[in-house]
């Protein structure tokens, strides 16, 4: 479970429950920001803003994270239409809150009516548009290459282990299962194909080719981590976890060289 950051008190209600839903799906599919990024295609960072009501995501965030996390995408996106109204994202409405509404009295001082301030929104979006840009080249000057952590060269890119001999840097595909024949080698060890290694620490989160292996062998030793897709969730980390009961090595979800040592034999 996720140690969250205190939301911002200003958020609007309907605000903050969207984000709250966010972030109990992200945390119910076990996926980290790294992960959550190559599945959406929206960047750590990114992420980070958005279930911190930092900023609203847009729709196609909304989708994307629903895919990722096995959920319905419609039910989710109508829950977005209602957190974006309130957050004040919806122009075409062509009414802001003005500091009240006008009133006009008549000679005998009743009220006649009301009236709502219609924004020029032209002026307003050409007035946003050229502050964003005047902050981008600020940021641009001040930190052209830093990311989000503060470390120089980042670029909100997971890590992804050593590059297959064969099959290259791992990259995950969404949909994408990969295919485990595991063969035992001269050594009297099993193996998938995708890593040799006995020592490397796997956990959830992690990305890369030495977690498809992984699956694999917990495939073979017939405890299900759901697709050999590369990414370690949850239901990986399930799998694990019973296998390092049944090989009788500390219990932690993790995979290291104890539990390597398990799934090589």
């Amino acid at each position: 479970m996720s140690r969250w950051k205190k939301l911002p008190d200003s958020l609007d209600p309907q605000v903050r429950q969207f984000v709250v839903q966010l972030r109990r799906l992200k945390d119910h599919s076990g996926l980290g920001l790294a992960t959550l990024a190559g599945r959406t295609a929206y960047s750590r960072s990114s992420w980070d803003r958005y279930l911190n009501g930092k900023a609203l995501p847009p729709a196609e965030a909304v989708e994307a994270l629903a895919r990722a996390c096995d959920t319905d995408p419609v039910r989710l996106v109508a829950q977005w239409e209602v957190a974006a109204e309130a957050w004040g994202t919806a122009p075409e409405a062509g009414l802001l809150p003005g500091p009240g509404p006008e009133r006009e009295s008549g000679p005998d001082g009743a009220v006649a009516g009301h009236r709502a301030t219609r924004v020029p929104w032209l002026a307003v979006a050409l007035s946003s548009a050229t502050t964003a840009l005047v902050i981008l080249a600020v940021l641009a000057w001040v930190a052209p290459w830093e990311d989000d952590d503060g470390e120089k060269g980042g670029n909100d890119k997971p890590y992804t282990g050593e590059s297959h001999p064969k099959l290259g840097e791992f990259v995950y595909q969404p949909g994408k299962e990969y295919r485990c024949r595991v063969k035992r080698d001269n050594d009297g060890l099993l193996y998938a194909g995708y890593s040799r290694t006995r020592i490397e620490l796997i956990q959830q989160s992690s990305t890369r080719w030495s977690v498809v292996e992984a699956q694999c062998l917990l495939k073979y030793h017939h405890q299900s981590p759901g697709a050999a897709d590369g990414v370690f969730g949850s239901a990986t980390e399930r799998a694990v976890k019973r296998t390092q009961e049944k090989g009788k090595v500390a219990v932690d979800g993790k995979i290291g060289p104890d539990t390597w040592g398990v799934l090589r034999k």
